[in-house]
């Protein structure tokens, strides 16, 4: 489905915060996809898919080059069904998945796509799937969910979900946690008339212009009034006008400013590194690898299976990954006592970050001799 160039979940917030950047936003380019937005993307992929499909196999999918392995199965899919057990531990709520939603003659051109959204007992249940690890998603009063909730119950065809619910439940799976809110029809209506006061108010020639959390992902940074200052034509600027010249300056003022950001985080993580606290972060592992636990007998284990000697050898013995397409043409798993997940070493993070705290083992036996 195609995204609304007015609002959508992921932008409801920002539009209700800062109306004017609806204008500035449609003025900007298209964004290419990341591999963090690609590999989420595989992820939305495979749970649609083993929601809707029996017995499917995953590991037969990929998305933008990106294939789903058994480490990312079970660092994100394995979890995410996990947490759906949890909401849903009879397996009676009924339920449907990637579901277009619409406001309507109220809102036109407003839209998006739920994720999941059923009915289970008295109440009505929107889900979404978040599969990024560095932010952490609060679901109290977060705009997405209630975008979605207001934009079902606008929607024809999905009366049944809303039909005498005493409640409406907002739940975000973000591997491993499960957040879940509940509120009421009346909620949700409350925030229908708040966007659609922020979108007529977008319209206008004055609409209101805030800075605030909102602007993180907010396509128009570059050439935003209040980033840049040039308040009298930057709700009117497009990409054929805009002055070459300034861009240039941002440019090197920039590049000062990202080397004062990389030196200041260095000092951060070699304070955490060395144990001293540095107050909201905390010290995380990278995304693991997968090695072989000892190649022999991971030979041995591949060449049972079926893989040749030019299946596993390219002047060396392939990767996990690289053995795993090819057990995948053969519809075979890779096998778990062959293979384990190595982190590359740790990166910052800050406290809200769902990722647990790397302990620091070697920093603990040290402070622990030196009391000695």
């Amino acid at each position: 489905m195609s995204h609304s160039s007015i609002a959508g979940g992921s932008t409801a917030k920002r539009v209700i915060k800062c109306p004017a950047s609806v204008k500035l936003v449609q003025q900007m380019p298209p964004k290419p996809s990341s591999s963090y937005a690609d590999e989420g993307t595989l992820c939305h992929l495979a749970m649609e898919k083993l929601l809707t499909e029996d017995n499917f196999n995953i590991y037969s999918l990929s998305y933008a080059g990106i294939d789903m392995t058994t480490e990312l199965a079970k660092e994100k899919i394995e979890p995410a069904l996990a947490a759906l057990d949890e909401i849903d531990p009879s397996k009676s709520m009924e339920f449907t998945v990637e579901a277009n939603v619409s406001y309507g003659d109220f809102l036109p051109e407003v839209f998006g796509s739920v994720d999941l959204i059923g009915r289970l007992g008295d109440r009505a249940v929107i889900l979404d799937w978040k599969f990024g690890s560095g932010v952490s998603v609060e679901v109290e009063e977060n705009e997405q969910l209630m975008f979605y909730a207001a934009a079902a119950m606008r929607t024809k065809g999905l009366e049944w979900v809303f039909d005498g619910a005493a409640s409406i439940e907002l739940v975000i799976v973000q591997p491993p946690s499960v957040k879940r809110w509940k509120t009421t029809a009346k909620r949700i209506r409350e925030f229908e008339k708040t966007l659609k006061k922020a979108i007529d108010l977008s319209e206008t020639p004055d609409a209101p212009l805030a800075s605030g959390k909102h602007c993180k992902w907010c396509a128009a940074k570059p050439t935003c009034p209040l980033m840049t200052g040039e308040v009298d034509r930057a709700l009117k600027a497009t990409l054929d006008n805009i002055d070459a010249e300034s861009i240039a300056n941002y440019l090197q003022q920039a590049e000062i400013l990202e080397q004062w950001i990389s030196d200041l985080r260095a000092l951060a993580f070699q304070m955490l590194e060395a144990g001293k606290p540095v107050p909201n972060y905390k010290l995380v592992a990278k995304r693991g690898t997968r090695k072989w636990t000892n190649e022999s007998e991971a030979v041995e284990s591949l060449l049972a299976l079926g893989l040749t000697n030019d299946d596993i050898y390219d002047s060396k013995l392939v990767s996990p990954a690289q053995a795993e397409k090819k057990l995948k043409a053969l519809k075979l798993p890779m096998p778990d006592d062959v293979v384990a997940v190595v982190s590359s070493g740790s990166t910052m993070a800050h406290e809200s970050d769902p990722r647990p705290t790397v302990l620091l083992i070697g920093q603990q036996l040290t402070n622990a001799l030196n009391k000695l």
